[in-house]
């Protein structure tokens, strides 16, 4: 693994735009490199990224079959009383699932370590199945990369194949806060997926969603909505006053009640209880454990939070590097400091998703502080023996 510098693409800001990536600058920064590149062989593809985020995918899904038996481990992931025994029905029924992404840690060598699980609401999906590949076969026909230069990304054909599973009748609602141009791009690329997968679909701002006399929900035109795939985080939502209704909305969202365990920090405590040891994971703990005193190295996290707010750095036990935000109210977990690929300053985190039930893809964001942050900048890969 290195990072290499190319040639940008003379017109890939006007590419950008013509696909809907309007998001390549964000917070008045650049989002998207273009003239850059991570470049890796395929075993450290196949070994050390695909092959652990397949088994840890796995173990996240035995973690799930045993937290929902557990009101302890429910308790722990502050999954609030009203919602459990939904949770623990949407698993049982095999309520269908679409797609996560685990964010590693990894040198270039060595086992890539577990920093956790995006597994209800990812983002940066569009940028790794659709404008990654995209760069990559510009940069070939340019002579610019070889012929043979590679992706792992299977993104795409992962997701429409993962759409079809799902059953085609009716409308496939797609919702998420459509104001929001990140996650209105993110939201509208699954969306064509589903279209490719021959779903009929409608796209809704979830603040738009109602409640009919009977309690289901319904769409503008008061039109029943049996699928929605919503990008908008579960620990939201049971604070929202139609979670009332979610108990009784069976498989109505997409991701499914169940994710709400595995989206939570606090299974990293949990998974390295049942997998002390593990290559791929780090000794984590719930704050309050007395085991979490003997890191001297760590990292705090809230048990729910985005782009790295309200995270916090430490070595020897003294605060090193703060993120600060409005997370944490439900606890925190502590975790192993891992060291981050670093080139020149710049600390890269590895995003290995998995759609359905398989590891398919890979994408990279690099930042300028050791704590990954809104700020992050997305780093197209290639993989060439």
């Amino acid at each position: 693994m290195k990072r290499i510098a190319l040639p940008e693409r003379p017109d890939w800001r006007e590419q950008a735009k013509s696909v809907g990536f309007g998001f390549h600058e964000m917070y008045g920064e650049p989002y998207w490199v273009d003239n850059a590149a991570y470049l890796f062989n395929y075993e450290q593809i196949e070994e050390d990224i695909e092959a652990p985020s397949q088994e840890l995918h796995e173990m996240c899904m035995d973690l799930v079959a045993d937290v929902i038996t557990s009101e302890e481990s429910l308790e722990k992931l502050q999954i609030p009383d009203e919602m459990r025994d939904a949770v623990r029905q949407s698993w049982l029924r095999g309520d269908r699932h679409l797609y996560g992404r685990f964010d590693l840690a990894y040198m270039g060598k060595g086992p890539a370590k577990l920093l956790e699980y995006n597994a209800d609401t990812p983002t940066s999906i569009f940028e790794s199945a659709y404008f990654q590949y995209d760069w990559l076969t510009d940069q070939i026909a340019a002579g610019t990369l070889p012929e043979d230069a590679d992706q792992f990304n299977s993104l795409q054909e992962c997701l429409v194949e993962a759409f079809r599973q799902f059953p085609s009748e009716g409308i496939f609602h797609f919702s998420t806060l459509l104001d929001n141009e990140e996650d209105r791009g993110t939201t509208t690329y699954l969306m064509d997926c589903a279209i490719q997968a021959g779903h009929q679909v409608e796209l809704i701002d979830i603040r738009n969603i109602g409640v009919d006399r009977t309690g289901r929900f319904t769409d503008l035109q008061d039109r029943l909505i049996e699928r929605c795939f919503k990008l908008y985080p579960w620990e939201v939502m049971f604070k929202e006053p139609f979670s009332v209704h979610l108990p009784t909305a069976g498989d109505v969202f997409v991701e499914p009640l169940w994710k709400s365990v595995l989206s939570n920090k606090g299974i990293l405590p949990l998974l390295w209880e049942r997998h002390p040891g593990h290559p791929n994971l780090l000794p984590s703990y719930f704050a309050d454990d007395p085991q979490a005193q003997n890191l001297a190295d760590y990292v705090r996290k809230p048990l729910f939070s985005r782009e790295g707010e309200s995270v916090s750095l430490f070595e020897d036990q003294q605060l090193v590097v703060e993120n600060p935000g409005i997370y944490g109210a439900e606890g925190y977990v502590v975790q192993a400091l891992a060291p981050l690929f670093d080139v020149d300053d710049v600390h890269a985190i590895l995003g290995s998703w998995i759609v359905g039930d398989v590891a398919c893809g890979l994408s990279i964001r690099e930042d300028e502080s050791r704590i990954t942050t809104n700020l992050s900048r997305f780093v197209p890969h290639l993989v060439v023996d």
